[in-house]
């Protein structure tokens, strides 16, 4: 029986993170971008994590369409500007300087949901889109509500076009994409589990 045990907890162990992995794949796969003229769920605040400039640009028209009263772009490169940043999105000027926040605490997810954390605080919110790649969309949606649980989280995840989801199992980059974001993913939850259970 003992020289049975560990064969079959090795294989009870692969099934699970293949499983596990496929539905990941079809969540993520599943995931679509919010249409804006069929409306959204108010939210006081918009988020984003930055990675992609489709990230920023949906921020940004979040934010001009009244979808949220500020922007907080988490994760910003220490030399650049908001008026570098939006320059090429046309954002009139006081509406940048009014409405658009920029954290360069962060380089990652955790580090986001901190600073995000802390800004959300002081501006004294209690909901927020969070814009995001769709890969990134469950990892940052199970720390960001770990981070903040009394604030309402509204998920908008962004599609970038290099990344294909359609039929994921046939694009050898894709693939490697979403192992590397499942992984990630489970590593988040661990540390959540122990921080939450053993500390």
């Amino acid at each position: 029986m003992r020289s049975l045990l560990i064969p079959f907890l090795l294989i009870t162990a692969v099934f699970s993170l293949v499983s596990g992995f496929l539905s990941f794949a079809d969540t993520v796969a599943a995931m679509k971008e919010p249409d804006f003229s069929k409306g959204l769920p108010p939210a006081e605040a918009i988020v984003v994590l930055t990675g992609g400039s489709e990230r920023v640009a949906t921020g940004v028209e979040l934010l001009r369409t009244g979808n949220g009263q500020k922007l907080f772009i988490s994760g910003v490169h220490k030399n650049l500007s908001a008026e570098r940043l939006v320059k090429s999105l046309s954002v009139p000027d006081d509406l940048r300087e009014c409405c658009i926040v920029l954290g360069y605490k962060a380089v990652s997810t955790a580090g986001n949901a901190k600073e995000t954390r802390d800004w959300i605080a002081k501006e004294k919110f209690k909901s927020m889109h969070l814009v995001t790649a769709n890969y990134h969309m469950p990892r940052s949606m199970l720390v960001f509500r770990a981070a903040m649980p009394d604030i309402a989280i509204v998920p908008f995840p962004v599609s970038p076009e290099n990344v294909k989801l359609a039929d994921w199992w046939a694009h050898p980059g894709t693939i490697s994409l979403l192992v590397t974001e499942y992984g990630k993913y489970l590593i988040a939850g661990l540390s959540i589990w122990i921080n939450s259970n053993l500390l």
